[in-house]
């Protein structure tokens, strides 16, 4: 909990020689063992409380009386068809979420799994499957010394239960109190300071292959574990390392611990996955494996003869490797493997032991039934036997993959001028990138119900390359690996040794047609968008794993920067989806949850709210509480979105791209605008991202994001050089920003709205939206510097100091007497991302104290041993009270923003200094024409757009 005078004794370090004693640093500080100066640390024995999840009010409660009947009809509709609803607060996991979690493993997009900082693997998002442990073991024979211990502390359930042939029958002897845990993503490492044993210094640093710009190995699902042995006593010691691995499909879970299941798949429909894993054998290293053994001992070893059988030998016999295949298994059974490490250690000496882990799940089913092959199938294939090529290769390759790791990070490191908790904080963030359910394709058309789409390279299967295997040497270092298939039965494959060549596969892209849910013929949008000169394949993470839609885009307004800044082709990629998807309409009808009234699913020239939940690309707009075509802040965060990646990466070809979708997602905005006045009006509904907290008249949110929106379109139309679309919309920005300021400004900031509700006063916290933006892409401030200071200052003296002392991060919205405003849940929760993004919007506007001393209440309450729990699972929101609402939210990766406003891209810093609305030049005829235009508005027909809205002439 938050203690009440935390903030004014801020530490401004976490020095690990607070959490591992200096001998020992200095021990370990060989082949990288040493955990780094910064990252995120934790005793292993540290306490993992519960999480509270939020609540309505009373009042609340009846307000929303009506929806909540509705989506619970729905979400019971979605269950009698084998699906998830893709909003679902009925239904609670069994395991309870804790603060336990940890850095997950792999790359992006091909599954991954979660660890706990005490060592367990728990969370699966490789496809639904039970909570298992996958221990590390130790054993140190040296002497008349003998210990042996799982490398976790002791919580597993029925501790040496009598008759007991499963893992809690094995030795959980470490208590966590001389052990803890660094995170700096995407590595972690745990140091374990004489415990078990008192004369042996262990670390295990944990590595995945998460490296910016690198499109081939951030793909990867795999990672690396590389042990540190420093042996402190008097005699030498032979130090045996375990690492086991269950199948997790369908058996039973003896390792309690939080998981989410896939909502893409269904049990039926699981895709088979391999897990592989491995260790190095060298000179001084003996590798052995068990291939095979069960939990309860029928028909193989059992769990506890493989534990007494290493304790006693310390190693497996080296015939396993020539044991063959063994039997498959039945539907429902769980198996495990093991391979094994020992070595021996003399008196104060050190030796270095790597295990490897990868798994294979080349295809990702969706429930309606399109099925893609993921983007590391490129380069491995899709066989499943890939993930033997998979660890081969991460054993051979991670120390380059550090190297680029450390390339990266360390100029922010490094930098003494950012405080602390910033520097680990940012990159811990983006955990969200490994574990936020993402999928990344190959950017292939997909198989659609078994079928292959017309023009798909899966129709063309035997052009493909097949990976061949050959001996390959690798300094004097030898694989010994032990590969587990899973089939929908859980087949379980032999171990066996190899080492493999390079395999690669290019593929262009593919057109064509499907049909729609009216029969006619419809270009679906996943085959029309282009990835630009360079495929780097369909990328989707989900808004969190609560609110399974792909791709939110009110939310990837936030989060967006994290991909620009590391991974921009990924970034352009999705632009590029919903560019086209702008032009594009699915007239299926949908029922919208909060009134009860119904509409078609995609209208043309409104941007989608998502991507979609059971069938992206072809059926978007998974969102179904509100209407999202009468949402007034999609298309303006799509205009600005696409003007500042245009203006970082300075891709002409990716602005004439998208072009004829900006100019329609702007003509689309024009029947809000109903007074003829330049600025777009709500609809006193909650039509934005805050879709509990309703908005009448002009709103300073939307209105600001339009007025951005406007600025940026005339910008981009000049630089495209389509001057009547420039001059158009900048003299609509120049109508639209005197009333914006007109009806808004109050002397010190904006207005929530232009209406006459009890809130219409209240301060917002993303008032400056708008701004933000235009001050990240190197546009004109839209207001005087003066009145930008002030409405910030504002929102840090009200929405940040107000609410337990900046200890909590900025509160959505305030009174102007200084009171939370309630008027709704989300207008008195915190916004984790979007507490991050004004905090950047201070930074771009010279205030530094202001702008980290707002985002640092989102360290204190979600990161810090004082806080609430919720590291590498950072939610959407919490109350003044720290209970939390959606779990691993995509929003707080606007973290990003923060970085990206003190270290701007080049493309933007060297742009000319010159003001291109200037440039903008209005002739007589424009004004002339503006002035005597007669504004009838007319109910626009949403199955058609005139063609010069999409017709670019540049």
């Amino acid at each position: 909990m938050v203690s009440g005078n935390l903030f004014h004794c801020r530490r401004n370090s976490w020095p690990a020689e607070e959490y591992v004693g200096r001998t020992a640093l200095q021990l370990l500080d060989f082949d990288g063992g040493s955990p780094p100066e910064q990252a995120w640390r934790r005793r292993l024995n540290s306490h993992a409380n519960l999480l509270k999840e939020f609540s309505v009010t009373f009042m609340e409660a009846m307000r929303m009386m009506s929806l909540g009947l509705r989506l619970w009809s729905y979400v019971r509709e979605e269950a009698s068809h084998g699906r998830k609803a893709p909003i679902d607060p009925f239904t609670k996991e069994k395991c309870k979420p804790s603060a336990s979690q940890g850095v997950p493993l792999g790359g992006m997009g091909s599954g991954s799994i979660s660890r706990g900082f005490r060592g367990e693997f728990k969370n699966w998002h490789i496809i639904p499957g039970l909570c298992e442990t996958s221990p590390i073991f130790v054993s140190r024979d040296g002497g008349n010394k003998k210990y042996s211990s799982v490398l976790s502390p002791g919580h597993h359930e029925g501790l040496k239960k009598c008759n007991d042939s499963g893992i809690s029958s094995w030795d959980w002897n470490l208590s966590g109190q001389h052990s803890t845990y660094h995170a700096l993503f995407p590595r972690a490492w745990t140091v374990y300071d004489g415990e078990p044993d008192p004369d042996l210094k262990i670390s295990c640093r944990q590595i995945s292959p998460f490296i910016p710009h690198d499109y081939k190995d951030s793909s990867l699902p795999t990672s690396v574990f590389v042990y540190t042995l420093v042996n402190t006593g008097k005699d030498r010691a032979k130090v045996s390392l375990l690492m086991t691995w269950a199948n997790s499909i369908g058996g039973f879970s003896h390792h309690s611990g939080g998981h989410f299941n896939e909502p893409f798949i269904t049990a039926k429909d699981n895709p088979p996955v391999t897990f592989a894993i491995a260790a190095c054998e060298t000179q001084n290293v003996n590798v052995t494996v068990l291939p095979v053994f069960g939990l309860s001992g029928e028909g193989h070893d059992s769990a506890k003869q493989m534990w007494d059988r290493m304790k006693q030998n310390g190693h497996f016999d080296r015939e396993n490797f020539e044991a063959g295949t063994s039997m498959p298994s039945s539907s429902g059974e769980t198996l495990c493997a093991a391979v094994s490490a020992s070595t021996w250690v003399e008196p104060h000496g050190r030796c270095t032991v790597v295990f490897g882990l990868a798994w294979s799940s080349p295809k990702i089913k969706f429930q309606k039934g399109c099925t893609y092959n993921r983007r590391y199938t490129e380069f491995y294939g899709t066989s499943e036997r890939s993930a033997v090529n998979l660890v081969h290769d991460a054993l051979t390759k991670y120390r380059i993959w550090e190297e680029e790791i450390e390339k990266w990070q360390n100029p922010i490191l490094k930098n003494e001028k950012l405080p602390e908790w910033y520097k680990f904080t940012l990159f811990n963030e983006l955990y969200f990138l490994v574990a936020g359910g993402t999928v990344w394709t190959d950017g292939q058309p997909p198989v659609i119900d078994g079928k292959p789409s017309p023009g798909s390279n899966q129709q063309k299967s035997s052009k493909r390359g097949t990976r061949d295997t050959k001996q390959e040497s690798v300094k004097d270092n030898h694989v010994k690996l032990t590969a587990e298939q899973v089939t929908n039965g859980g087949d379980l494959a032999n171990g066996e040794e190899q080492s493999v060549s390079k395999y690669a596969a290019v593929h262009g892209p593919q057109m064509a047609k499907a049909t729609n849910g009216l029969g006619s013929q419809e270009p679906i949008p996943y085959l029309l968008s282009k990835n630009g000169p360079e495929n780097v394949g369909k990328f989707l993470y989900l808004e969190g794993v609560e609110y399974i839609m792909w791709c939110t885009y009110d939310v990837h307004f936030y989060a967006s920067f994290a991909l620009l800044d590391l991974f921009p082709k990924i970034e352009l990629s999705i632009q590029r989806d919903f560019a086209n998807a702008v032009l594009y309409e699915d007239r299926r009808r949908m029922k919208f949850l909060a009134d009860g009234t119904s509409g078609i699913r995609k209208v043309k020239g409104a941007v989608p709210h998502d991507l979609g939940t059971h069938d992206p690309w072809h059926e978007m707009n998974a969102y179904n509480i509100h209407d999202t075509s009468k949402w007034k802040d999609l298309n303006p965060k799509f205009v600005l979105q696409v003007y500042r990646d245009f203006a970082a990466t300075g891709d002409m070809s990716f602005g004439r791209d998208v072009w004829p979708a900006v100019c329609a997602a702007m003509d689309y905005m024009n029947q809000f605008d109903r007074d003829g006045d330049g600025l777009i009006e709500n609809d006193g509904f909650p039509d934005q991202t805050y879709d509990a907290w309703t908005v009448h008249g002009i709103s300073a949110y939307c209105g600001g994001l339009w007025l951005a929106a406007l600025q940026a379109a005339a910008t981009m139309a000049h630089r495209l050089g389509d001057r009547p679309f420039a001059e158009k919309y900048k003299l609509k920005f120049i109508q639209a920003k005197a009333v914006y300021e007109a009806k808004l400004w109050n002397g010190s900031y904006f207005n929530y709205d232009s209406g006459t509700s009890s809130n219409s006063r209240s301060i917002q916290a993303d008032q400056l939206a708008g701004q933000w933006y235009a001050a990240s892409s190197g546009l004109p401030p839209l207001f005087d510097e003066n009145k930008i200071r002030s409405a910030l200052q504002k929102i840090f003296e009200f929405n940040v100091m107000k609410v337990k002392g900046g200890r909590l991060g900025a509160v959505n919205g305030m009174t102007p007497n200084g009171k939370v405003d309630e008027t709704c849940m989300q207008s008195r929760e915190i916004w984790t991302g979007v507490t991050y993004g004004v905090a950047a919007n201070m930074l771009l506007h010279g205030m530094e104290h202001q702008g980290f001393t707002t985002a640092e209440g989102i360290f204190i309450a979600g990161w810090s041993e004082e806080g609430y729990g919720y590291w590498f699972q950072t939610p959407e929101g919490w109350t003044i009270d720290g209970h939390y609402r959606s779990l691993i939210y995509m929003r707080p990766l606007a973290i990003w923003a923060m970085q990206w406003a003190r270290s701007p891209p080049k493309a933007i810093l060297d742009a000319p200094k010159v003001n291109l609305m200037d440039r903008i030049h209005l002739s007589p005829q424009m004004i002339r024409a503006m002035n005597e235009i007669n504004v009838r508005k007319i109910a626009p027909d949403n199955r058609c757009f005139p063609s010069s809205a999409f017709r670019c002439e540049c």
